[in-house]
């Protein structure tokens, strides 16, 4: 659920957007009223009070999630628009310059990329039209070419300015898309620590430093025990739980230089960087006590929760699966003495 609400976030944002360009648009189409009664132009003066009701009708419906409603008087708008001020007063007047912002819009908001192109073309079209139609027709109500001037400069700026803020809105998208995708990519779902395999990327970049020589790093396996019990006798939301508030402990008592993934299923791995052995194995214990004497009967049980782990140390010329194998052995001797215990592999540093 939450995967699928972060990605249908950008498109919300979209429609958010698209409220925003209304606002502006209509905004415009206000000065413009005032500009063209100035200019003596009352047609396009009156198409501009039209054209403000068109947008209040679009913001709302887009407020209320009637999107196909707003898009369809958004369209209508800016093409009735562009034409009749194109035909009116000419096509240096620059009004064609709306059109060309729903390029980037008709793709960012379509589901489909053949019908987004399908209606670029379209509009491709209406411009080339409109374009060639202005080279054999004369404005029907030519204004003085300061005037014209003034309003090709104003409709120049007006498009700048959105364009600026839909590359804005297009970028900041994107690299809000880039920071989820990654989060997700290297997040565990459940526990939101990192997964198995943003931590074997982790853990490889820290066992050797820029000049390839070995650097001091310790590993902490560490499982749940009991915990297919937990499992059988709650159920499995229960164990989830259970996870998520483990994943709150380690996070909170392990150093800040440390770093804590799921390794898989109850398993739990923890990296410590330029750490020895000793030094290991006594985080390790502060690990297993945590969690040992955390409240558990908050959450239902009457038995606490425990914690085996085990402790290895990255040799030389030893590559990571060899260190995280000496960890696992050393796990599974602390549960073979009784669990709820640090076991340190053999020929640790």
């Amino acid at each position: 659920m939450e995967a699928r609400r972060r990605v249908d976030e950008p498109r919300s944002q979209f429609w958010l957007m698209s409220m925003r360009c209304c606002l502006m648009a209509g905004s415009v189409d206000v000065a413009f009223f005032f500009i063209f009664h100035y200019l003596g132009s009352p047609i396009l003066a009156w198409i501009n009070v039209l054209s403000v009701g068109m947008y209040v009708i679009a913001y709302w419906a887009l407020k209320h999630r009637h999107n196909r409603l707003a898009v369809l008087l958004i369209w209508v708008e800016v093409i009735v628009h562009a034409a009749l001020g194109t035909l009116l007063i000419g096509w240096d007047s620059g009004f064609y310059y709306y059109l060309l912002m729903f390029i980037p819009a008709l793709y960012a908001g379509n589901h489909s990329l053949r019908s987004a192109s399908i209606a670029v073309f379209a509009l491709w079209l209406f411009y080339v039209g409109l374009n060639t139609t202005m080279r054999f027709v004369e404005p029907i109500q030519p204004i003085a070419e300061s005037a014209l001037l003034g309003v090709y400069l104003f409709n120049l700026t007006c498009v700048f300015i959105m364009f600026s803020y839909l590359s804005l809105y297009y970028i900041t998208t994107v690299k809000k898309a880039h920071r989820i995708l990654g989060h997700m990519a290297t997040t565990d779902p459940l526990t939101h620590l990192f997964n198995r395999r943003h931590m074997i990327e982790l853990a490889e970049r820290d066992i050797t430093d820029d000049a390839g020589q070995t650097v001091n790093v310790a590993f902490l396996l560490m499982d749940i025990d009991y915990f297919k019990q937990f499992n059988d006798r709650y159920g499995h939301d229960f164990g989830d739980r259970v996870l998520c508030e483990i994943s709150q402990i380690l996070s909170a008592t392990l150093r800040e230089q440390d770093y804590v993934g799921r390794w898989g299923g109850e398993e739990f791995l923890a990296v410590l960087p330029h750490t020895d052995t000793q030094q290991a194995q006594l985080i390790a214990e502060r690990v297993r006590a945590a969690v040992a004497e955390h409240d558990w009967m908050q959450h239902g049980l009457t038995t606490p929760v425990t914690m085996s782990i085990g402790v290895s140390h990255h040799r030389r010329g030893e590559v990571l699966s060899d260190s995280i194998v000496r960890a696992d052995a050393a796990l599974y001797a602390g549960k073979d003495s009784g669990r709820n215990r640090v076991e340190v592999a053999t020929g640790g540093a």
